[in-house]
Order: C-alpha cells, then sequence, then structure tokens
C-alpha cells in the first residue's frame, strides 16, 4: 500500500511538470519559433540580421526603450514610497480599502489607462513623452506600495527606536536605517517596474503616436502594418534578451529577500504630527490616482456643450468602426476571459506547485511570456496554428488561449507563496489518520488555498479583460474584444467614435474594478487577525 502511494505521489508531481511545460511548448515555444523561423531564415539557412540590429534606427529605438524604462521606474518608486510607508507602518480606519483602491490601477487594462489620459492631459500634452511617462507611474505604484509595503511592514520598529536612543535625527534614521534595510526590496519592486514599462505596447501605441516608438510598438510596426517579419523577428529577440536579463536579475533579488520576508505585521495608530502626514500622504495619493478615471468618466459623459449618456446608449447600435454593435465586444470580452481564466488556472494550479516544490527552472520559463513581445507573440498565432492538428487561425478559441498565455504567470505567482506557507504537519497528521493524497488535497489543503485561488482567479480574470496586444492579432473581425473595439474606435475620426471608446473604457474599467475589489477583499479576508 505505502509503495502505491509513493508511486501515485510520484506521478502526481511529474503530471505538475508535464502539464504546464507542455502549454508553454505549444502556445509559446512553438508560436515564437514560427515567427522568428519565418523572419530569420532563408532557404533553410540562418539568416542574422547584423544590419537591422547595428542600424541607427534601432538603436534609437532601443535608446528610448530604455530611457523611458529608466525615467518612469525612477518616478515611481519616488510617488509611491510614501504611501507604502503610511500603508505598512500604520493602521487606521479604511487601510484594507485604501489598499484595494491602490491596485485598481495596476489591473486596469492599458489602452484604459492611456484613454484615460487623454481625456485628462490638455491638448499638445495628451501624447507626449510626459503623457507616458505619468500612464506608466500611474499604472505601476501598486507595484512599489505591495512589493516594498510587504517588506516595510515586517521591519521591527525597535531599530529606529534604537538609533533615536544613539541621538540619530529623523533624516539620520531614515537615510542609515530605513534605505539600506529596505533595499533588496526596492530593487526587486524596480527592477519589476522596469519591465514592465521596458514591454509596455498599449501606452506607447496610443499616447506615442508615430513619434515614440518602443521596442514592443516597434515590432507591431514592422510585423503588422509593413509586414517585415525579419526585421520584427530581430526587434523581438533584441527585446526577449533585455527581458530575460532583468528577469534573472529580478529572481536573484527575490531570493535575496529569503527569509526576510514578512516577520509580522509591525503597523501602529499614528500619533502626534504623524496623522496629519499619514492623512496628507494617502489623501493626495488617492486624489492624484483618482484624477485619470474621474477625467475619463466626465469625458464619457460630454456630449457637445453639455452632458448625457448619449455614448452610452450608442453602445447598443451598429456602428461604422465595428462589424456588430459595441456591446458585443463586452459580451465577447466576459466570454473570452472566462475561458481564459479557466484555462489559466487549469495550467497554473499544477505549475504552482512545482514551483512550489523547488522547481527554479520552471519558475523562470512561466515568466518569459510576460517578456516576449506580445505583437510577435500575436502574429505568431497566426503563422503556428494555420494548419492542422491544430487551425486555430479562424476560430474565436484562438484569442482565450493567447489569454490564458498572458495571465499564466500571475496565476503561479498569486498561488506560490500560499502553498509554501501549508503547514507540513498538517499533511503529516492527516497521512497519519489514514488519509490519502487526494484525501489529504481535498480535506486539508483545498480549504486553507480556497482563498488564495479566488485571488488568482480574479487576477486572471482581469488580466485576460484587458489583454491587447496578442489579441488585437488573433482576434476575428467579428468577434472583437473591448480594448481591441477601443482601440478602433481612437483610430476614427469624430465625436462620436471617441466618445463611444471613451465610454467603453467606463465600461471596462467599472468590470476590471470590481473584479479587483472582489479578489482583494477575498485577501484581506485571508490575513491573520
Amino acid at each position: 500500500m505505502d509503495r502505491d502511494r509513493r508511486a501515485l505521489s510520484a506521478a502526481g508531481r511529474a503530471a505538475t511538470v508535464v502539464l504546464p511545460v507542455a502549454f508553454l511548448a505549444v502556445f509559446f515555444a512553438w508560436p515564437l519559433g514560427a515567427i522568428l523561423g519565418r523572419g530569420l531564415v532563408v532557404d533553410g539557412r540562418p539568416d542574422v540580421p547584423f544590419d537591422v540590429l547595428t542600424a541607427s534606427t534601432t538603436r534609437d529605438v532601443a535608446w528610448f526603450t530604455l530611457w523611458q524604462a529608466t525615467v518612469s521606474t525612477v518616478l515611481t518608486l519616488i510617488a509611491a514610497l510614501p504611501l507604502a510607508w503610511a500603508l505598512s507602518r500604520f493602521r487606521f480606519p479604511g487601510r484594507s480599502l485604501v489598499e484595494a483602491l491602490v491596485l485598481v490601477p495596476f489591473v486596469l487594462p492599458t489602452v484604459v489607462v492611456a484613454t484615460a489620459f487623454v481625456a485628462l492631459l490638455p491638448d499638445g500634452v495628451e501624447r507626449s513623452v510626459w503623457a507616458i511617462l505619468l500612464a506608466h507611474v500611474f499604472f505601476n505604484v501598486a507595484v512599489v506600495v505591495r512589493i516594498v509595503g510587504a517588506f516595510w511592514a515586517g521591519l521591527d520598529q525597535r531599530l529606529w527606536d534604537a538609533a533615536a536612543t544613539l541621538g540619530a535625527s529623523p533624516a539620520d534614521r531614515q537615510l542609515r536605517v530605513t534605505v539600506p534595510l529596505l533595499a533588496p526590496a526596492l530593487a526587486s519592486a524596480a527592477s519589476i517596474v522596469f519591465l514592465f514599462c521596458f514591454t509596455s505596447f498599449g501606452v506607447i501605441l496610443i499616447l506615442g503616436g508615430p513619434r515614440y516608438s518602443t521596442l514592443e510598438t516597434e515590432i507591431y510596426n514592422q510585423a503588422a502594418r509593413l509586414f517585415d517579419l525579419r526585421t520584427a523577428a530581430a526587434l523581438g529577440l533584441l527585446q526577449l534578451a533585455a527581458v530575460a536579463a532583468a528577469v534573472l536579475v529580478s529572481g536573484r533579488l527575490e531570493r535575496r529577500l529569503g527569509g526576510g520576508r514578512r516577520r509580522g505585521d509591525a503597523a501602529r495608530r499614528p500619533v502626534g504630527g504623524e496623522r496629519i502626514a499619514v492623512a496628507v500622504v494617502v489623501l493626495g495619493s488617492l486624489g492624484l490616482l483618482a484624477l485619470p478615471p474621474v477625467a475619463l468618466v466626465l469625458r464619457s459623459l460630454q456630449v457637445g456643450a453639455g452632458y448625457g449618456l448619449d455614448h452610452f446608449s450608442a453602445l447598443a447600435h451598429e456602428t461604422p468602426a465595428l462589424f456588430v454593435a459595441p456591446w458585443h465586444a463586452i459580451l465577447n470580452s466576459l466570454l473570452f476571459s472566462t475561458a481564459a481564466t479557466a484555462i489559466a488556472l487549469a495550467v497554473g494550479i499544477p505549475a504552482a506547485v512545482a514551483v512550489a516544490s523547488g522547481r527554479r527552472g520552471l519558475d523562470v520559463a512561466l515568466m518569459l511570456p510576460l517578456g516576449a513581445s506580445a505583437a510577435l507573440l500575436g502574429f505568431g498565432f497566426l503563422l503556428a496554428f494555420d494548419d492542422p492538428p491544430l487551425d486555430l487561425r479562424s476560430s474565436p478559441a484562438i484569442v482565450p488561449l493567447a489569454q490564458a498565455l498572458v495571465a499564466l504567470p500571475f496565476v503561479v505567482r498569486s498561488l506560490v507563496p500560499a502553498l509554501r506557507a501549508l503547514d507540513v504537519r498538517l499533511r503529516e497528521a492527516a497521512a497519519i489518520l489514514g488519509a490519502s493524497p487526494a484525501q489529504v488535497r481535498r480535506e486539508v489543503e483545498l480549504p486553507l488555498l480556497a482563498r488564495p485561488l479566488a485571488v488568482a482567479a480574479g487576477l486572471a480574470f482581469a488580466v485576460s479583460l484587458g489583454e491587447f496586444g496578442a489579441t488585437i492579432f488573433v482576434v476575428r473581425a467579428d468577434w472583437p474584444t473591448v480594448p481591441v473595439a477601443i482601440f478602433r474606435f481612437l483610430g476614427r475620426p469624430g465625436e462620436a467614435n471617441s466618445g463611444a471608446a471613451m465610454a467603453l473604457c467606463v465600461v471596462l474599467m467599472a468590470l476590471v474594478a470590481a473584479v479587483a475589489l472582489l479578489s482583494e477583499r477575498a485577501l484581506v479576508r485571508r490575513r491573520p487577525r
């Protein structure tokens, strides 16, 4: 009996690796290989694109990509650190709600964020490098608040008390105690923000226009508009190499944190002048984060010189910008996102189990879809799945598969910490009482993982709902998603088209915000009291 159980356990562990590896091989490596092979192989021989990689235009695009990602990262750290301090070191009424609201910008689709800044900023500024930088800060503040705040909350208050006893001023305590202690968390958060900004697509495409181009948008231009797959593939390899380096740095920094993550919540009630400082930081940050969504809502209601619901009511009628009425795009997005979430959970749960058990190589492989060019992957899907046995090019099923590939890393990252936190003694006690491995998972582990699973599902749904980079390539014209419909409306002149784009953005923003708040509520409930 024991031998049979060990055999079943070994087979289960193997299955947790085989399924995610097979999914990545078919829906990541194959499409990526298809597009690279089409662009970099001529007459059966590799065509190394040194001329593309050394061209002055490539250097200019690569430099702007690096520059805007670096500046965006620095500005995000400056904007987010005060809020991370307030939320991590102090306990006050509504703290959990503030944490949930801060998360909303991060899960908003990039198309919505870019459109919100078009609505917020004045003419002449709404499509500029400053618009790009501000949108990236708005989008990534939650990353810094979460990573740095979680680490900051676990630091022992007695360290600052001891420094104060030795005569250190508040500025000295921050400079000589806080900054060195937070250095690993700051570096980890900065590397992740840099990665998101480096591969940014929707924000650059809408706010940058033809004047500002990054590697990601240039790949899209070369593949979709100029049909130059050789240049697109070369730029894709360059971006993938840069992202791989960033992922390796991020992974090393995360391992440096190791057991020094959270050692309890050291938050306390603010006293004296701290109350004013916390109130100013929290209310000021929320006010600034609310500006783009509020501007978006106001623009969606603006009809001529007045206000009304005309743009929302127009969503029920067909328009030249789409082959269907815009409300069909809303239903399509909900349908595709539900299917993508189911796929991401089916693959992500066993993948998270494997990563939590120490499969570091799989962990890195699961992060690669975030770094690869979404435009390149989307085009690769069309090339790879155009023939049997997987002829998906004309099938709507290709959309949730592409979205699940993007959502998968978020599912794994949501579940791995919870799996690692499971007390092994619970499994041992259940096994001693005669429970089989299946019973242990069903009766012991699953109830403990219910809320992390809900968080992972909510995050996957929100990410799939707003996915744009790959979807714009693979979606059929008569099955548009909301982000694709928004982009098409923004590309056509006239108040009716811009109004429809704003109205769709508000609908999508409301859907994503609701999912994010529900997921955050599940996470808050999971925390120990």
